[in-house]
Order: C-alpha cells, then sequence, then structure tokens
C-alpha cells in the first residue's frame, strides 16, 4: 500500500494546470472566416457534413477577430491585402495560431513568379504556426492540420521562462 492511497476524497481528480486549460483550448478552437481566393471554397467543404470539422471543436466560424483564436489564410496574400491581414491579426486576442492553406498563401503560387503584386508567403506578414499544402488542399489536409495544431496546444505551457520572459513552447511551426 502506498502512502498516496486514501488521503483523498472519492472522485477527486488531480491534473496539472497546463493539461486541464491546454484540453479547453484544444477542443474549442474559433477559426475565423477569412478565404481570399479558391482555397476558400475548400474551407468551407470542411464545415459541411461530409467533413463535419465540428467533431474536433472548430466548428464555431467567427466573423470578428476578437471572438477567433485562429486565422485561417486560405488564398493569395496580395500586398495590397498583407496589411489587413497583419491588422485582422494583431485584433486577435491570445492565444492566437494561423493556419497558411494553400500554396499560394505559403509560397506565392504561380502568381508570385510572374506577377509584382503578390507576397511570397504569408509568414512574411504574420507568424505561421501550421502549413497545409496543396493547390488546393483537400477538406482532409485541412482536418489534419487541425489535428496538428491541436497537438501543439496541448504540449504549450503557460509557464514563462524564468530568465527571457518568453513563453515556453514545446513545438515549432509544423508542416502537415
Amino acid at each position: 500500500m502506498s502512502w498516496i492511497e486514501n488521503r483523498f476524497e472519492e472522485g477527486m481528480i488531480i491534473t496539472s494546470v497546463d493539461w486541464a486549460i491546454n484540453w479547453g483550448r484544444k477542443s474549442s478552437i474559433w477559426p475565423m472566416t477569412f478565404g481570399l481566393a479558391c482555397c476558400a471554397i475548400e474551407m468551407m467543404a470542411v464545415g459541411a457534413s461530409r467533413f463535419d470539422i465540428d467533431r474536433f471543436g472548430a466548428g464555431a466560424f467567427r466573423a470578428s477577430p476578437r471572438q477567433a483564436d485562429l486565422m485561417i489564410v486560405a488564398g493569395t496574400v496580395t500586398y495590397k491585402m498583407a496589411s489587413r491581414v497583419k491588422r485582422l491579426y494583431n485584433q486577435m486576442a491570445e492565444p492566437k495560431y494561423v493556419m497558411a492553406m494553400g500554396a499560394c498563401t505559403i509560397g506565392g503560387g504561380p502568381y508570385f513568379k510572374h506577377g509584382y503584386h503578390v507576397v511570397k508567403g504569408v509568414d512574411l506578414v504574420v507568424p505561421v504556426d501550421i502549413y497545409v499544402p496543396g493547390c488546393p488542399p483537400r477538406p482532409e489536409a485541412l482536418l489534419e492540420g487541425l489535428m496538428r495544431l491541436q497537438d501543439k496546444i496541448q504540449h504549450q505551457s503557460i509557464a514563462r521562462d524564468r530568465w527571457t520572459g518568453a513563453k515556453k513552447d514545446a513545438f515549432a511551426a509544423a508542416t502537415v
């Protein structure tokens, strides 16, 4: 018989604060409706009953950046639109995450080579957490990116580094 047995009440659950907070965060991701081009059609398909993003706790697409914690940038980002993307990102509350969806969002796509108006990757405008490649990526790829984001959220810590004051994070940016 160990020393910890019979020391707690019946039905009492003990866990870390990090685990409980991260479980709540990963189970209730609210993405912002933000589609720029053809990838937005695939993003809308994920909300339909065939793919059902609600089973991951991320079905409540929000129209306001103040209510969202995930920005899915789906489509070509032009220089004219880049300032708006940055403004919307700055209006989001912490913790906030960004998912780059599609070849045009990640690296400019075919438009970057022949046009002067396309940003070569949204990561030059806002920090990206998850990359979902494809042209356009299938809805299954977006769901895989969402699961990778949930894994990233699950391994975060609310503690700050003692020396630098920066938040501790277990993962860097991931590619699906």
